[in-house]
């Protein structure tokens, strides 16, 4: 067994026995991606001279009474929309290929104040548009359960580099479910916390008002650690939420007992896989061994979710990616004969198809005519999401249903048909529009590829939703299966 497989608990208690190194972490964490990454290609850059370095320093502590940080020593991927400072940041994307930041977004002060190692940064569909991972700008990711089918998106790199076994915990980012559907399509688990939880400063925006950063780890209780160390009000995010975080790992007492479970009847619907629907169920039954209870409950806003989602989140990245035009920063065309030609030509050289697509549909929406048809409308539809979500919440402590329709799909099967791809994420964008937490954990197998099962909070409830994960967990060993993954496979 991998050290990167076993529990942070017994990592932490070997480095203060000294019977390992954080040095040994961090190469066993390169060892691992020189043997199999050239086949999933989750990393985009690796920082190894820095990264030993660190481990060097971390290493002097041990054998002292000096504090060790809560994710002391542990290897780290970081999705690659993530500013890191003097390590490039580039969003998979041509336009920021040669992107070296001078400052760290706030979450990588908050891993370094919690004494994690950065390993690299992972790949992603660019500027974190898509589902599937094939809109990187430099490779695609494939799923390390089956080299021919896609790890998800768009935090692809992220999910597969932890299921890989390449790095012990990363982080993502999630926009409408790109942080549990490839959790979900790798077998791992994924969370999203509640909007305004964990601080975005320094995550390159595609949404403002949906994107979220949240870890992707082996089991629950990592996920508990890593959000414990990001979490937090941060006065440089205007859209940071001033509470109070609460102890998480106090909330994995595997007790379920008494608690309601809603089922939304619209997540398990036609367009459902019957192999995906049954593993769901299989879930539930388990809940009702563990003591709660559980009923269909009706979100009838559910349907409208997909339209309102991709006129909202184009609308934002129409605008937010409007400052990416050759002059201060990014690709600068050298084809261009005027002022109007650099700005176009730039643009079409540095983006790909799917970010022009999503650019294109959101300025649209926001134009003169059409505001009101189509963007102010779409909010209003998002105000009844969150509505059926309060009332709800009023009768059950957590919904359940699928992380996605399906297991994951063939590399290329989709990239072609935009509307299909874009079905992939329907159980998880009404979450992402309602600003509600929630996680993705690994509950059964269909076809040799993993099934996610997805659990919903309220705001800022992130201790309900992590105990009634914990807790199924802890009673099936679905999160304990591993790709049979070795070079030349």
């Amino acid at each position: 067994m991998s050290l990167l497989d076993k529990r942070l608990t017994e990592l932490h208690d070997r480095l203060a026995r000294r019977e390992i190194r954080v040095a040994d972490l961090v190469e066993e964490s390169y060892r691992r991606i020189a043997e199999v990454d050239d086949e999933i290609g989750a990393f985009l850059k690796l920082d190894e001279e820095r990264a030993r370095k660190t481990a060097e320093a971390l290493d002097r502590k041990l054998g002292t009474d000096e504090p060790r940080g809560i994710l002391f020593g542990l290897p780290a991927g970081i999705k690659d929309n993530i500013v890191t400072k003097h390590l490039t940041t580039t969003c998979a994307s041509r336009m920021l290929a040669n992107y070296e930041p001078i400052y760290n977004a706030t979450v990588m002060n908050r891993l370094e104040e919690a004494e994690s190692v950065t390993i690299g940064k992972l790949n992603m569909d660019e500027f974190a548009m898509g589902s599937s991972n094939e809109n990187s700008a430099f490779r695609p990711v494939r799923n390390p359960w089956n080299r021919d089918c896609v790890p998800g998106g768009s935090s692809g790199g992220s999910a597969a580099a932890v299921a890989a076994g390449e790095v012990y915990f990363a982080l993502g980012s999630d926009t409408g479910g790109s942080i549990r559907q490839p959790a979900a399509y790798c077998g791992i688990v994924g969370l999203k916390p509640t909007y305004g939880l964990v601080s975005r400063y320094g995550l390159v925006a595609f949404a403002s008002s949906l994107d979220q950063i949240g870890p992707l780890t082996k089991n629950v209780e990592d996920a508990a650690f890593v959000l414990q160390a990001i979490a937090g009000h941060d006065p440089l995010d205007s859209t940071s939420a001033k509470v109070d975080v609460p102890d998480y790992l106090s909330a994995l007492s595997g007790d379920v007992r008494g608690m309601k479970i809603g089922v939304p009847k619209e997540y398990m619907g036609q367009g459902v896989d019957p192999q995906v629907k049954e593993a769901v169920y299989a879930a539930l039954r388990q809940f009702e061994a563990l003591g709660a209870v559980w009923e269909e409950v009706s979100l009838p806003h559910s349907e409208y979710a997909l339209a309102a989602y991709y006129i909202i989140s184009s609308s934002e990245a129409s605008s937010n990616l409007a400052r990416y035009d050759g002059v201060r920063y990014g690709l600068r065309s050298d084809n261009a004969d005027n002022l109007l030609d650099m700005y176009a030509k730039s643009r079409s050289e540095g983006f790909g198809a799917e970010v022009k697509r999503r650019i294109m549909l959101g300025t649209f929406a926001l134009s003169s005519g059409y505001y009101d048809a189509y963007y102010l409308k779409a909010q209003k539809v998002r105000t009844l999401i969150r509505r059926d979500f309060d009332e709800a919440f009023a009768r059950y402590d957590i919904l359940i249903g699928p992380t996605a329709p399906t297991t994951a799909f063939c590399i290329g099967t989709q990239v072609n048909d935009p509307l299909t791809m874009y079905m992939n994420d329907i159980c998880t964008i009404p979450v992402s529009l309602a600003g509600l937490p929630a996680i993705s954990v690994p509950c059964g197998m269909a076809d040799g590829l993993p099934v996610g099962l997805q659990i919903i909070g309220k705001p800022f409830d992130e201790t309900t939703v992590l105990r009634a994960a914990h807790a199924f967990e802890q009673s099936t060993d679905h999160h304990l299966r591993r790709p049979a993954l070795q070079k030349g496979d």
